[in-house]
């Protein structure tokens, strides 16, 4: 099914269970999209862009997705920062994705590209993410204060968090055992198939299944694949991407076209992604330190696999 910009699939052992699985899985995609677009004139979130620095009494939602945002912030050293919305938006990413390709009608002939595929020409300038910290939560009242100007992004997280909230659901209601996809964004919950869940990793997420660059196997938490090639658009005169370094303000160097990493959880596998793209070549130290599997392809094709502590079974390769 369609939601919050991308494709969802939920799958269950059970087929019985499948009905109601979809059901409780488009309820989750409407209910995080109405708490966390940044497009919708009437989510949460723009509320709370609104209240000017006044704080917002927001729902469980909206606060877990901000709480989440911020561990996970803290978790990356700032190398995932919620607090990127201005940036984004002066990207050219101001609008639902599928809006946007197209917009500027710069094409390829608009600039000129680098080294690593960064296309480099007239731009404006950018300034670095306010930072995370800067967001002041009550979980007493269940209130959110942002600075005056200070807009969020919760892209980075809030889709892998809805996919964990999704496939705990699920299992939870069914009894049976499930896996939620999320624009590639992957959580399982309850009892997985005998081998495990067959995922195959792509470039992007609508890939025909017999068309993967290689299946692996997962039994718990979740699996995130993040990409700097699949969600572009030109702006400006310049080919953009969707991962923001918040130190700078502007798109991360595309170092990796493709990483994926596997954790004990979506949102966690995700923030190590996302990171490692921003990362860049100190990514591949770091996601190993982490204790995490992990397949990382560099912009010239090069493919690195690091092992970890947690299971990633390969089905093939």
């Amino acid at each position: 099914m369609r939601g919050i910009g991308t494709t969802a699939t939920v799958a269950v052992t059970d087929p019985g269970a499948l009905d109601a699985g979809a059901q409780l899985l488009r309820e989750e995609l409407d209910a995080i999209d109405l708490a966390c677009s940044r497009f919708r004139p009437d989510s949460e979130l723009r509320r709370l862009h609104d209240a000017a620095g006044a704080p917002v009494e927001v729902s469980p939602l909206l606060f877990d997705a901000i709480d989440v945002a911020c561990a996970v912030a803290c978790a990356t050293g700032g190398a995932v920062d919620p607090t990127v919305g201005t940036a984004i938006t002066a990207l050219g990413y101001d609008r639902d994705f599928a809006e946007l390709r197209g917009r500027d009608g710069g094409g390829p002939a608009a600039a000129e590209e680098g080294p690593t595929g960064a296309a480099h020409g007239a731009t404006r300038p950018t300034r670095p993410a306010p930072g995370w910290w800067r967001i002041r939560r009550h979980r007493s009242t269940r209130t959110v204060q942002l600075p005056a100007g200070v807009r969020l992004d919760l892209g980075s997280s809030a889709k892998a968090f809805a996919a964990d909230r999704a496939a705990a659901r699920i299992a939870g209601a069914t009894s049976a055992g499930v896996l939620v996809s999320i624009g590639g964004d992957v959580a399982v919950a309850g009892s997985p198939p005998e081998e495990g869940w067959a995922v195959g990793i792509a470039l992007d997420s609508s890939q025909a299944p017999d068309a993967v660059d290689q299946v692996v196997a997962i039994r718990h938490g979740g699996l995130a694949s993040s990409s700097t090639a699949v969600r572009t658009w030109w702006h400006d005169g310049r080919h953009r991407h969707h991962i923001v370094d918040p130190t700078t303000g502007a798109c991360a160097e595309p170092y990796w076209t493709l990483v994926t990493a596997s954790a004990d959880s979506c949102v966690h596998a995700n923030a190590l992604t996302t990171a490692a793209v921003v990362w860049g070549r100190r990514a591949a130290r770091k996601l190993a330190a982490s204790g995490n599997p992990a397949r990382l392809v560099r912009h010239d094709g090069v493919v690195a696999g690091i092992s970890g502590r947690h299971e990633l079974a390969g089905a093939r390769p």
